[in-house]
């Protein structure tokens, strides 16, 4: 690997980041806020194509065909061709099933619930208020619920991908559900659940931690929304 081919990789690579932050793509791997480091770091890695290329046209050809890199440099290539032709998707059911679900912390003062009937509720907002206020803040209110299917011990539980940074430390949130109509889709299915406060309580079999139920009034299938997660 000469000095061009080193530009090409690195023009390559800074053009797949600057290609998956132009749209939604971006949000398979990191958090939402994270959109202008991706675009500063993929115009920083066109640029130093671009110097590298000039520097290396600009010296001594001779010169530049006597030293070569390591072929290893040529395994940059493969992240290149997985954003750009089989970027992968969000993680999903089968890290949920594979993972325990996240030990949530509680809150000194829970916020009143959104306005609304019913009031939309993050799965993790409605699990810490759940497992540490005893459901006192969700009584006598409808509640909505959204995330995808997975399947426990105890029946079927709605998902989602918690990330603090990136997919990377993505773990899953887990909320089971019991009673109203049977949920009999596929495992993955994006489901927006509207239910009301239950006290029953289950044990993840992954990591033995506590998970919330929600009593379930209705349910339907939507489109995945575009930050799935949390």
């Amino acid at each position: 690997m000469n000095r061009q081919a080193q530009a090409v990789v690195l023009f390559l690579f800074g053009g797949a980041v600057l290609k998956a932050s132009a749209g939604d793509l971006y949000l398979r791997y990191v958090k939402e806020g994270l959109r202008p480091f991706l675009i500063a770091a993929g115009l920083a890695l066109v640029a130093a194509a671009v110097m590298t290329l000039w520097y290396s046209f600009k010296g001594d050809a001779e010169d530049d065909h006597a030293h070569h890199e390591p072929r290893v440099g040529w395994l940059l290539l493969l992240p290149v061709l997985g954003l750009l032709l089989v970027a992968p998707p969000a993680l999903g059911s089968y890290t949920a099933g594979q993972s325990g679900t996240v030990q949530v912390s509680a809150d000194s003062d829970y916020a009143p619930l959104p306005d609304g009937d019913p009031a939309r509720v993050s799965l993790i907002d409605y699990a810490s208020r759940v497992i540490y206020d005893e459901g006192r803040s969700l009584t006598d209110r409808r509640l909505q619920l959204t995330g995808f299917v997975t399947t426990g011990p105890e029946g079927v539980m709605l998902a989602r991908i918690v990330v603090s940074c990136c997919a990377a430390d993505g773990r899953p949130i887990k909320v089971g559900l019991t009673g109203g109509p049977v949920v009999d889709v596929p495992a993955g299915t994006w489901l927006e659940v509207t239910g009301r406060f239950s006290d029953k309580r289950g044990k993840d079999p992954v990591n033995q931690a506590d998970i919330a139920y929600l009593e379930v009034e209705q349910w339907q299938p939507i489109t995945p929304p575009k930050q799935q997660y949390e």
